[in-house]
């Protein structure tokens, strides 16, 4: 009787529904400094404007694995069951990246050495590695990007050195099984710093077109059918002619879609604001970053949403541990 009530008071007050309001949300910025010696930072917001450094800037994670022991291009998902993995870029010219995971973003897992690309005996790199959760399918995706020489050689030349690098990925459902690495990602040209944006109840592939003869280094929007594809053709640049950026990430506040990525010519962040992911309008001015224009800037970092309540937790605390 006191549901049939409830009910019959909603119908007519016009409210949409009974359920309990939403968890309050924040934000974490996962990030590095410098090359990346010394690990995992972290910068929290309550609105996605302004990001503050939280353990007093400090590292959170040391990194320990790969020949460069190096933690860049930290990429940080929330799973099903709340656990939070990240995967990294653990040297500049190896076959292996970096993962650990954690359920409260201060204590790690021990670090494991991922050797994705140890079947090419010739390729130059694994960079910028990618982690989602393809509810769908019930797995997690991740996704990088390397150079095997001799591939795609219409493209030869057309990027720094011998750098000529397209996306490529592995599958698993518990971090111990992975599927064979496999091609993941050609557009025809240098491609790299891949990631997906959650825009609107639609996945889309935000890409860096990595050409340099002739200068690009611009972001694109790529339309995605499903997390493995198909994917559409890139759209229009959506960063400015000649400014050179890396490490897009973005995810959607409210009504309005933030993408955040790495100036690094500038040597400083910036964002840029739509919401139908075809006009864009330049917010870099209505950003806070932590450390701007020092040496401890954020560099390729990756933002997630979590629950208010860990953030509150992360900026009481004093300091962040290593790995258990």
């Amino acid at each position: 009787m006191k549901k049939a009530f409830l009910a019959l008071l909603c119908l007519i007050s016009g409210c949409a529904s009974l359920a309990p309001p939403a968890a309050p949300k924040a934000y974490v910025f996962a990030y590095f400094t410098q090359n990346g010696e010394d690990g995992l930072h972290l910068a929290a917001s309550d609105d996605g404007y302004r990001w503050d450094k939280l353990n007093g800037g400090g590292s959170y994670l040391t990194p320990k694995v790969g020949t460069s022991k190096l933690m860049r291009d930290p990429c940080i998902v929330r799973g099903p069951d709340g656990t939070y993995h990240m995967v990294w870029t653990s040297g500049w010219n190896e076959n292996n990246i970096g993962y650990a995971s954690s359920k409260d973003l201060v204590t790690w897992t021990e670090q494991k050495e991922l050797k994705v690309m140890a079947h090419e005996p010739g390729v130059l790199n694994a960079w910028a590695p990618e982690i989602t959760y393809d509810a769908k399918r019930g797995e997690f995706l991740i996704f990088w990007a390397s150079t095997v020489p001799g591939k795609f050689p219409q493209t030869e030349g057309s990027s720094e050195e011998r750098y000529n690098h397209r996306m490529y990925s592995t599958t698993t459902k518990d971090f111990v099984n992975f599927t064979p690495t496999k091609l993941f990602y050609d557009p025809g040209f240098s491609v790299i710093d891949a990631t997906f944006l959650r825009a609107n109840g639609r996945d889309y592939l935000l890409i860096k077109d990595e050409t340099l003869k002739p200068p690009k280094k611009y972001l694109q929007v790529v339309d995605a059918e499903s997390m493995q594809g198909p994917f559409g053709k890139p759209g229009a640049p959506i960063t400015k002619p000649g400014l050179w950026v890396e490490g897009p990430t973005g995810l959607q506040i409210g009504a309005d879609v933030i993408v955040y990525y790495d100036a690094y010519q500038s040597r400083r962040y910036g964002a840029l604001r739509s919401r139908d992911l075809l006009n864009w309008e330049d917010v870099s001015d209505k950003m806070h970053f932590p450390d701007e224009g020092t040496p401890n800037r954020m560099r390729h970092g990756t933002v997630i949403e979590v629950p208010a309540a860990l953030v509150s937790t992360l900026r009481a605390a004093q300091g962040g541990q290593q790995s258990r």
